[in-house]
C-alpha cells in the first residue's frame, strides 16, 4: 500500500532494483497493474490507469531524471506541445500564458527562447511548469536533482515547496539522503518489491533509513570467501596518489595489492563508479600519480590501461558492455585482440579455441558461440563480459556491480571465480551496492561519500554499521 497525501513531499526510497521505477510507471499508466486499487482525491470509486494520457487527465504528471522536452523548440512550444487546441495555434497567447506562467512560478526563462538555451536546472522546472498549468494534484519528480548544482537544486526546493503549499502532493524519488531530510514530510521505503513501511522524516534517522533500504540480512554470504587465503607478502599492483575528476572525486589515495580484493561502497552519487573510471581512463584523472606493478604510467585511454594489465567491467552491460548483434564469440575476443592491435590479427581457429575454453569455465548457458549475444540471459550476457577480460589475463580487475540482474545462481558461480582469480594473484577492486556482497568478498572495504574517501576498513572492522557511516560520511 502506498498513501500520497494534499500538500505532502513524500520521499519514495530503495537500493537499484528495489521496484520505485516499477510502482511510478504503474502509477503513470506505463505498466499496467496485475492487482489492486488505485484511489484519487479519498473517493471510493477506484480509476483505472491504462495510458500515460489518461494519468494526465486524472492529475498525475511525472518529471523524469532525463529531460523528456525537444531541445530545437522553444520553452513555450515544449509547455504546450500536444496541447494545442483545433487547427491554428495562436503563438502570440501561447507565449503570453507562457510567460505568465513562467513569471508566476519565478522561473528565469523566456516562452520565445530556445529550450537548449536554458540550463538543466531551468528545463527540468520548466517540465514542472507543464505539469502545473495541466492541473496536475500528483507530481512525480524522478532523481530531479542529479545532474544540478548546489544552487540550482536550492531553486527547485522552492518551486517544489511552494507547489505544495498550493496543495499539490509530490512523490520525490532521490538517491541523496541530505535532500529527503531537507525538503519531504514522509518517506516510503521499498526493498526488493516490497514495502518495508511508511514513516515521517523526523522519526526516521539516517542511519535507521539506509539499514531498512539495504535490509539486515547479512548470514547468507557469510561464508563467501571461503578459504580465500590472507595475504602474507603485500605486493602493489595498483598505486593512486592524488587522482581527481572534474570536481566529481576529489584528490585520492589508494593502494590494491596482488591477490587482494578491495571492496567499494557509497550511496548512489557518492562517486564511486567515477572513481574505477579515472584509474582505468575511462574518464581522464585531472590530476595525481598512477603506478601500475610499481611503475609510474599515464593512462590516456582505456587501451592504455588494458595493455597495462588491467581490465573494467562496467556497471551497465549493455550500454558500455555488450555488443547486442554480434555472437557471443565476437562479443568475447573484443579486448584480446585490441591489446594485440589490429596488425596482430587472431585466428579463427585461436578464437574459437579461446572461447570455447571460457565458455566451459564460466558455464555460460548458450546454444553456440555463435548465438548472438543479445539472445542470452542478462546472467550469461555477464558471464561473457568477463569471459573476454579473462582472456586478456590482467593483474588488476575492475568489477562494476557485477551480479546485478542476475539470478542466485549466477551469482554464486561469479563469487567463486572472484575467489579464484585472486588466489591466482589478481588484484581485484569490486564496486557493489549489494551490502551482503562487500562484506562477504572483501579483504578491505573503502566507504566513499560525495567524491571523498571516508574510511577504510579490514578484518574485524568490517561490519555493517561502520561500513553505513562511512558511506553517509557520519563520524558519531
Amino acid at each position: 500500500d502506498f498513501t500520497l497525501r494534499k500538500g505532502e513531499i513524500h520521499a519514495l526510497m530503495g537500493e537499484n532494483g528495489a521496484g520505485k521505477s516499477t510502482l511510478i510507471k504503474v502509477l503513470t499508466g506505463v505498466y499496467t497493474k496485475d492487482e489492486g486499487h488505485i484511489y484519487l482525491d479519498g473517493h471510493e470509486k477506484e480509476v483505472q490507469i491504462r495510458s500515460p494520457q489518461e494519468a494526465q487527465k486524472l492529475g498525475i504528471s511525472p518529471v523524469y531524471q532525463e529531460i523528456t522536452l525537444c531541445p530545437n523548440l522553444s520553452v513555450a512550444e515544449n509547455m504546450y506541445i500536444g496541447r494545442t487546441p483545433g487547427a491554428v495555434q495562436n503563438w502570440r497567447k501561447m507565449n503570453k500564458d507562457a510567460d505568465k506562467l513562467l513569471k508566476s512560478l519565478d522561473i528565469p526563462a523566456k516562452a520565445a527562447q530556445q529550450l537548449s538555451t536554458c540550463s538543466l536546472a531551468v528545463q527540468q522546472m520548466i517540465a514542472i511548469a507543464r505539469a502545473v498549468d495541466m492541473k496536475c494534484k500528483v507530481l512525480i519528480l524522478d532523481e530531479p536533482t542529479s545532474s544540478l548544482d548546489d544552487d540550482e537544486v536550492a531553486k527547485l526546493f522552492k518551486l517544489m515547496n511552494r507547489l505544495k503549499d498550493e496543495g499539490v502532493g509530490i512523490i520525490f524519488v532521490t538517491h541523496f539522503l541530505e535532500q529527503v531530510y531537507e525538503v519531504c514530510d514522509r518517506i516510503t521505503v521499498l526493498r526488493n518489491g516490497e514495502l518495508v513501511g511508511e514513516y515521517e522524516v523526523k522519526d526516521l534517522p539516517r542511519v535507521m533509513l539506509v539499514a531498512k533500504m539495504m535490509g539486515k540480512d547479512f548470514d547468507d554470504l557469510a561464508d563467501i570467501k571461503g578459504d580465500h587465503a590472507e595475504l602474507k607478502e603485500f605486493i602493489p599492483v595498483i598505486e593512486a596518489e592524488g587522482l581527481s575528476h572534474k570536481g566529481t572525486i576529489k584528490p585520492f589515495d589508494m593502494t590494491i595489492n596482488k591477490g587482494e580484493v578491495v571492496g567499494f561502497t557509497g550511496l548512489l552519487g557518492s562517486g564511486r563508479s567515477e572513481l574505477v573510471r579515472a584509474i582505468y581512463g575511462a574518464d581522464k584523472a585531472d590530476s595525481g600519480k598512477l603506478k601500475v606493478n610499481g611503475k609510474e604510467v599515464k593512462i590516456h585511454a582505456p587501451i592504455d590501461a588494458m595493455k597495462l594489465g588491467m581490465a573494467y567491467l562496467p556497471e551497465d552491460r549493455k550500454a558500455e558492455g555488450i555488443i547486442a548483434d554480434l555472437s557471443v564469440r565476437e562479443n568475447m575476443i573484443l579486448a584480446l585482440q585490441a591489446k594485440r592491435g589490429m596488425f596482430k590479427l587472431m585466428s579463427r581457429k585461436e578464437q574459437e579455441e579461446l572461447t570455447d575454453k571460457y565458455i566451459k569455465m564460466l558455464q555460460v548457458k548458450t546454444a553456440s558461440r555463435e548465438t548472438p549475444i543479445k539472445s542470452l540471459s542478462g546472467g550469461n550476457q555477464q558471464k561473457v563480459i568477463l569471459g573476454r577480460w579473462l582472456m586478456t589475463e590482467p593483474d588488476f580487475l575492475i568489477l562494476d556491480e557485477p551480479t546485478r540482474g542476475i539470478d542466485v545462481e549466477a551469482k554464486q558461480e561469479i563469487y567463486r571465480l572472484i575467489r579464484e582469480l585472486a588466489d591466482e594473484g589478481v588484484g581485484i577492486l569490486i564496486y557493489t551496492s549489494d551490502m551482503m556482497e562487500v562484506i562477504g568478498l572483501s579483504d578491505r572495504i573503502i566507504t566513499m561519500y560525495e567524491g571523498h574517501i571516508t574510511g577504510e576498513l579490514s578484518g574485524e572492522e568490517i561490519d555493517e554499521e561502520t561500513i553505513m557511516r562511512g558511506a553517509m560520511n557520519l563520524t558519531s
